[in-house]
C-alpha cells in the first residue's frame, strides 16, 4: 500500500483552484468535476459529493488541527509573493528554535497552509555566515550526517 493524495473537502472548488494557483502555482493535472488533482498531488473535493461518501452532513471547517505543508528554496520571494495574495494569516512569518523560517495562513475554507523555508537552505544560511558545520547541528539539532549532506 502507499499514500496516493492528500484531499481537501472544499466549499467551492473553482475558488479553491485559483487559490492554489495563485498563492502555488499549481495547476489541475485531473478533472473529476467534484474532485480534482492538482500538480504535486493535492486532491480537492466538493463538501456536496463528500457529505454523499462519508454518508455525514455535518462537515467542519476551520478546526486547527490539521496542516498542509509546503517548503520553499526562496522563501523571502515567496513571503513578498503571499503579501499580494489576499490571505488570512494563522501567524506572522517566524524562525522555529532550529533556524527554519514559516508562514501558516489558512486556504479559503480554513485549513491550515504552512509553508517553512528548505532544510537544506537554512543549513546554508549558517554556513554562509560562518558558524562551523558542528556549530549548524548543534544549532538546527540534527546530526552532523545531515549538515555534511547539505554541503554537497
Amino acid at each position: 500500500m502507499k499514500l496516493k493524495n492528500p484531499m481537501l473537502v472544499v466549499t467551492d472548488i473553482d475558488k479553491s483552484v485559483e487559490f492554489y494557483k495563485k498563492v502555488f502555482g499549481l495547476h489541475v493535472i485531473m478533472d473529476f468535476g467534484a474532485n480534482k488533482t492538482l500538480t504535486g498531488g493535492l486532491a480537492l473535493q466538493t463538501v456536496e459529493t463528500y457529505k454523499d461518501f462519508i454518508q455525514k452532513s455535518n462537515i467542519s471547517f476551520g478546526g486547527n488541527n490539521f496542516e498542509i505543508y509546503f517548503e520553499e528554496d526562496n522563501f523571502d520571494e515567496f513571503a513578498d509573493r503571499l503579501k499580494q495574495c489576499d490571505v488570512e494569516y494563522v501567524h506572522p512569518i517566524m524562525e522555529h528554535s532550529w533556524g527554519q523560517r514559516v508562514v501558516r495562513f489558512y486556504d479559503p475554507d480554513k485549513h491550515i497552509i504552512e509553508v517553512g523555508e528548505n532544510m537544506k537552505i537554512v543549513c546554508k544560511r549558517f554556513l554562509d555566515s560562518g558558524m562551523t558545520p558542528e556549530e549548524v547541528a548543534k544549532r538546527m539539532n540534527v546530526p552532523i550526517k545531515f549538515i555534511k549532506t547539505c554541503m554537497r
